[in-house]
């Protein structure tokens, strides 16, 4: 910075090279603004896009891929259950329907109260379910026949020896094959309700499969801790 001294008076001369400095940032700048504005639409359109996501076509017709807008558009305005919705639905119910058959056996047989008491717990929630999945069959039409499938063949089931098993253990014994058949239960039900999740259409059925996956991981890791 140059000072001169004129009589008492100080008289200051800003220095050229800052006010170029300055206009050359400030022009810098005006070019990133605008950089920045051009490129915004193919940047918001690219974020807008989002995943593409394969929808499973109608009888006869092949799948369509969409954007995930576009799919959730399609499904707001149209939520008819298709093939995955209605499996899930009648598996369900005899997946269930085995839970509650474990679960009877705990009053006779268990020695451990927390047990005894994840057996209500367990037979308070899926009873329900049953019945509003039944109810959601008879309401689009469907039967609750399971189209064939064995226990074997769903994610989870135990088989007639383990149950057998089960019937006739007494305890602790029965407490740890319950607690282990019923983790194993737990997590087939968690993927039958993820996978509708992805291939189902009927904003209900993803419902009550949201409320499958919160409540049985939830259960599942209450059962690991009591083993």
């Amino acid at each position: 910075m140059h000072i001169s001294r004129a009589g008492n008076r100080h008289v200051t001369k800003a220095p050229c090279r800052r006010a170029r400095f300055a206009t050359a940032s400030l022009a810098a700048l005006t070019v990133l603004v605008l950089g920045g504005c051009d490129s915004d639409p193919d940047a918001k359109s690219a974020s807008q896009s989002g995943p593409s996501v394969i929808v499973p076509g109608k009888p006869g017709e092949s799948n369509q891929v969409l954007s995930a807008e576009e799919a959730a558009r399609q499904r707001a305005e149209d939520d008819s259950p298709n093939s995955a919705d209605v499996s899930y639905a009648r598996m369900m119910i005899e997946h269930h329907s085995q839970a509650l058959e474990m679960t009877e056996l705990a009053p006779d047989r268990a020695e451990s109260a927390q047990v005894r008491k994840l057996a209500e717990r367990i037979s308070a929630a899926q009873g329900p379910e049953i019945s509003a999945m039944k109810g959601w069959l008879k309401n689009h039409g469907k039967t609750e026949k399971s189209d064939g499938h064995e226990h074997g063949s769903m994610p989870g089931m135990a088989t007639e020896a383990q149950l057998e098993k089960l019937r006739a253990a007494q305890g602790k014994a029965f407490d740890q094959l319950f607690l282990t058949l019923m983790i194993t239960h737990h997590d087939g039900a968690v993927t039958m309700a993820t996978d509708v999740k992805g291939q189902g259409n009927n904003i209900q059925i993803e419902e009550m499969a949201d409320e499958v996956v919160a409540q049985q991981t939830s259960e599942v890791t209450r059962m690991r801790d009591m083993l």
